[in-house]
């Protein structure tokens, strides 16, 4: 029972991880129609940040974690900018540059700092939490509440604020929404700004909890590739329902049989759900 709730506790740490990656993914093919694979390493600039003002005792880790998105936005606004808004009627090249991206960035960080070194971001609270026989570290527990508060906010300004309603608008039918006088330029750029932000969080907040090198990124954005397609291709709440979905179901298989199964049966339910409902849990046809 104890290994059960612990496996749980783990579930729902990775599925609110797995959301906050997932939909800023979801959200930049919405609204931009455009498949961001470097959007793994975005994530890993905001890692490399904390290290570069936490771990050297530069900034303190709040602080940190949100200079990490700062510069993160910064980077994702420019490449929507320059790569992506040009490109916007030839999506394949869209998915070329960014494609391109990952290989500027990985370079840049591993002749930087150095390839294969590890970097060690220190937790910023360290112990753990033991409550009816469930174990969780502090800073594992710190991950879910931020990552809850940055979800539900993103909630409340797609359904109440006006730039919102039209991120919303231009991810269903960006044509219809600029005949009714959306800026489809200035919603790309909305939406690129949050969702670099939501990847710089994760990185800076996961700093402490994984491996932070310049390859980082491969694993999360993989994972928010099925997320996606499980969820829907441009589902917000279908990337919220597979994220449940995936974090729990890897948390227990990884624990009762292995991390490899694990993965294996994450790639058989993106190819299930293909088959049976090409558009994922919540997707439009």
């Amino acid at each position: 029972m104890e290994l059960a709730l612990q496996t749980a506790v783990n579930g729902a740490i990775l599925s609110v991880f797995y959301a906050v990656m997932a939909i800023g993914f979801t959200l930049i093919f919405g609204v931009m129609g455009v498949i961001n694979f470097a959007h793994g390493e975005l994530y890993m600039v905001g890692a490399y940040v904390v290290w570069l003002t936490y771990a050297q005792g530069v900034l303190p880790f709040p602080l940190a974690v949100i200079a990490g998105a700062g510069i993160v936005i910064a980077i994702g606004v420019a490449m929507q900018r320059a790569l992506f808004r040009p490109m916007r009627e030839r999506p394949l090249m869209a998915l070329m540059m960014s494609i391109g991206m990952i290989f500027i960035l990985q370079v840049f960080v591993a002749t930087t700092w150095l390839v294969g070194a590890m970097k060690h971001v220190p937790p910023p609270m360290k112990g753990s939490l033991v409550l009816f026989g469930v174990s969780a570290p502090w800073q594992r527990l710190i991950v879910m509440p931020v990552a809850a508060a940055l979800l539900g906010g993103l909630w409340l300004f797609l359904r109440r604020a006006k730039g919102g309603r039209a991120l919303r608008a231009v991810a269903q039918d960006p044509e219809v929404a600029s005949l009714q006088g959306i800026n489809i330029d200035r919603t790309g750029f909305i939406a690129m700004a949050i969702a670099a932000g939501l990847a710089g969080m994760a990185g800076g907040l996961m700093a402490p909890i994984m491996r932070v090198d310049p390859y980082m990124g491969h694993v999360p954005v993989i994972t928010a590739l099925i997320i996606t397609i499980v969820g829907g291709l441009g589902s917000i709440e279908g990337a919220m329902v597979a994220s449940l979905i995936y974090g729990f179901m890897i948390a227990f298989i990884t624990t009762y049989v292995d991390g490899t199964m694990a993965t294996i049966v994450g790639v058989l339910l993106m190819f299930i759900v293909l088959a049976v409902r090409p558009r994922g849990i919540l997707g439009r046809a």
